[in-house]
């Protein structure tokens, strides 16, 4: 019994993959600094600083933070994650009960007609005797896990309930990284949205002006067209872009678990964000070990691979060893009396002799599906080398890109008044008026999105770092 019980699981052990050998992100060495931004922060990276696991705090916003507290406490999806988790860790519980053996209470009663047979001098006679039968007592069966497909059965269930953990961190950090992009989103459609309005406003003296030199035969009737035409075209602006701030509103209501008629976001402006000037930055190596979606993705491997072990266990014999005390009689009365014990002890060994390549092909598709899980481990990792290269370079163009945007601004600004000045003394025509104008509609939103984006990415750099979450209770 102890040879048969210490026998080895057969199958594969599993072996975590390597961390990849690249040594940075991007085929250009990352900056310890980003582009300076005209007038605006300027944002460092730091190797050695660590990740705060409430990083979206670094914004300086106290109605994020309360935005981003109320996701995380009231968000179904999280609910739905813990609970899936803890059905998983209930599967290991269920699957370890195979290591002890099995007791079972069984009682049968019974009635039954036996046939006697009798010889009288003259014919065979036949006669019958009908009796009742009591028996109760206890089972207990114990399978020797000697090739351990017990064990690995175990040991995939434990990779499956490691799966569905980092599933939740996985829901925990993409459910705190949507409520600072939604909120930043608010933020940067207002400000786009308050720049049009002022364009409008902007086109309403532009008309009044026109009209007026109208009325005093300067113009002629087709530049109030015109300038109507613009009015109206700048005013076209606005519908889409207060249909994106509401479906944004809505959005993050529905992340921190309300209706949206039931409550509304802070009136979130780029302004209440503060741009973190210090930024973490993990060595390719330790990613792949903080990333929930690449710790999933080796969890299901993991799982693969002890199922390989659970196929080939099931081409090698098994040994069940089992037992019974009963007490028998022919009356409820006499069933405990003593004088109707019985006992069994048995040793049950079966093993496969054919079965149609049955169990070779599910050992095949064991290997083949833990050459998917492989497959799919090594996408994941790409992936999110993907996404922080794309980060890392999308912040040191935002910082380009927002300086862009305040130079032009600047120019458009000083363009317009000029232009206005000169329009209104008679010195040049509504169409030079008219492009200025444009061009500084476009450099106010232009601002707006560029200002957002910086803030955007810098949050999703936190999110794919891991943002944290293995400091966080969850």
């Amino acid at each position: 019994m102890a040879a048969l019980l210490g026998g080895c699981a057969v199958g594969p052990d599993f072996v975590r993959p390597q961390a990849p050998a690249t040594p940075r992100y991007t085929a250009e060495p990352t900056p310890t600094e980003m582009t300076p931004a005209v007038g605006g922060v300027t944002q460092r990276i730091d190797s050695s600083q660590a990740i705060s696991s409430e990083w979206w705090e670094l914004f300086r916003s106290p109605s994020l933070d309360e935005v981003v507290a109320r996701t995380l406490q009231d968000n179904p999806s999280l609910a739905a994650a813990r609970a899936t988790l803890a059905q998983a860790l209930e599967a290991v519980t269920a699957a370890r009960g195979a290591f002890f053996p099995q007791l079972d209470l069984g009682a049968t009663a019974q009635r039954q007609q036996s046939a006697l047979l009798g010889r009288s001098k003259q014919a065979l006679t036949n006669s019958s005797q009908i009796s009742n039968l009591y028996s109760v007592g206890p089972t207990v069966s114990y399978l020797v896990d000697v090739f351990g497909a017990v064990r690995r059965g175990v040991e995939e269930q434990q990779a499956l309930a490691e799966f569905q953990r980092y599933e939740l961190a996985a829901a925990w950090l993409t459910l705190s990284g949507n409520a600072v992009t939604e909120s930043i989103n608010i933020a940067s459609l207002r400000a786009q949205i308050e720049a049009a309005e002022d364009v409008v406003t902007d086109d309403e003296q532009n008309l009044a002006l026109v009209q007026r030199k109208l009325e005093a035969g300067k113009v002629p009737r087709t530049d109030v067209l015109t300038a109507e035409t613009q009015l109206e075209t700048d005013r076209a602006i606005l519908p889409p872009l207060r249909q994106q701030l509401a479906v944004a509103q809505h959005a993050i209501s529905i992340l921190v678990g309300q209706f949206p008629a039931d409550w509304s976001a802070p009136d979130f402006a780029l302004e209440g964000f503060e741009l973190p000037r210090e930024l973490p930055l993990s060595l390719p190596s330790e990613l792949v070990r903080q990333r929930p979606d690449v710790l999933a993705a080796e969890a299901q491997l993991h799982a693969a691979s002890a199922a390989i072990g659970v196929a080939t266990a099931q081409l090698f014999p098994s040994l069940t060893l089992s037992g019974s005390v009963t007490q028998e009689a022919l009356d409820v009365g006499s069933l405990f009396s003593g004088g109707g014990t019985a006992w069994v002890l048995a040793g049950h060994l079966a093993a496969p002799l054919f079965h149609g390549g049955t169990l070779l092909a599910e050992r095949r598709g064991a290997i083949d599906a833990y050459q998917v899980s492989l497959a799919t481990y090594q996408e994941t990792v790409l992936q999110a080398f993907q996404q922080v290269a794309d980060t890392l370079r999308a912040l040191d163009h935002d910082a380009e890109l927002v300086s862009a945007q305040k130079r032009l601004l600047d120019t458009a600004t000083e363009s317009l008044s000029l232009q206005r000045i000169s329009y209104e003394a008679g010195k040049t025509d509504l169409l030079l008026l008219l492009v200025a104008q444009r061009a500084y509609a476009e450099a106010r939103l232009g601002l707006a999105r560029a200002e957002g984006q910086r803030l955007a990415d810098t949050a999703q750099l936190f999110v794919g770092l891991g943002g944290g979450w293995w400091q966080a209770q969850i």
